[in-house]
C-alpha cells in the first residue's frame, strides 16, 4: 500500500474538523487498540478518511441550508422526511454516515477490557434462548447483508432486543426505516471496514468483532 503523503492527509483532516457544524468525532482508543482484530491501517483510513469525508459532505450539503447547522445529526436523521427535499438522500447517506460511525466507534473496546456481565448474558439468554443463538443470528445477518450496510442488534419501545440489518447508511432511528428501534450494538459491513485485513472473508471478520465488543456500553444501552 502507498504511504499517505502526510501534509495532504493533515490538510485533509484539517479542513474536514475545522469546517461547519459537524466535527470528526476523536477515536476513544489508539488505532492500534483492536488488533490483533482490526488492524492499525484500517482504523486509520476508515475513521480519518472515510468518516471524516460524510462529516465534510454533511457540512457542505447543508451550505444552503445553514439554519439547519443548529441540528445535531440525530435529529436530521429523525426528520429526514421534513427536510427539504433536496437533501433528503444526501442527509440520508452522509448523515446516516456519521452517526454511524461515531456509534460504532464506542461500542468497541481493547480485547478484554470490557467482557460481558451475567447480565448481559442473561438479557441475551432471555431474547435469543442463548449467547451463542445470538452470536449466530448476528453473524448471519452480516454475512446475508448483500453489498454493503450494517447489522444492528436494537431494543424496541417495550425493552425487546433483536438483530436486523440496514443498506449502506441507514440505521434504525431514521424516519425512513420500516423497523424502528433504539441501537445497541452494530458491526460495519462494508468492505472497507475489514478489507485490508480479512479480504472477501466477511464471516472471519464477523467472528473477530466479538473479540472488541465493548459489553459494558451495550449493556448500558441496552438497559437505559
Amino acid at each position: 500500500m502507498k504511504r499517505i503523503n502526510t501534509f495532504l492527509f493533515f490538510a485533509f483532516c484539517f479542513s474536514v474538523l475545522s469546517y461547519g457544524q459537524y466535527k470528526l468525532p476523536a477515536l476513544p482508543y489508539k488505532y492500534n487498540a483492536l488488533e490483533p482484530y482490526i488492524d492499525s491501517t484500517t482504523m486509520r483510513i476508515h475513521h480519518d478518511l472515510h468518516h471524516a469525508t460524510y462529516v465534510s459532505n454533511l457540512n457542505k450539503l447543508l451550505e444552503k441550508h445553514p439554519e439547519l447547522y443548529k441540528k445535531d445529526v440525530l435529529e436530521l436523521i429523525q426528520n429526514l422526511d421534513q427536510l427539504p427535499v433536496d437533501l433528503q438522500t444526501g442527509v440520508r447517506n452522509n448523515g446516516g454516515g456519521v452517526w454511524n460511525h461515531s456509534f460504532f466507534w464506542t461500542i468497541m473496546a481493547p480485547a478484554g477490557t470490557a467482557p460481558m456481565s451475567a447480565k448481559m448474558q442473561k438479557m441475551l439468554v432471555d431474547n435469543f434462548g442463548s449467547v451463542d443463538a445470538f452470536k449466530a443470528e448476528f453473524e448471519k445477518a452480516a454475512l446475508n447483508r448483500f453489498g454493503s450496510g450494517w447489522v444492528w442488534l436494537i431494543k424496541d419501545s417495550t425493552g425487546k432486543l433483536s438483530v436486523i440489518s440496514t443498506p449502506n447508511q441507514d440505521n434504525s432511528l431514521m424516519s425512513i426505516s420500516k423497523v424502528k428501534g433504539t441501537p445497541v450494538l452494530t458491526l460495519d459491513v462494508w468492505e472497507h471496514a475489514y478489507y485490508l485485513k480479512y479480504q472477501n472473508k466477511r464471516a472471519a471478520y464477523a467472528k473477530a468483532f466479538w473479540n472488541v465488543v465493548n459489553w459494558s456500553e451495550v449493556e448500558r444501552l441496552a438497559t437505559k
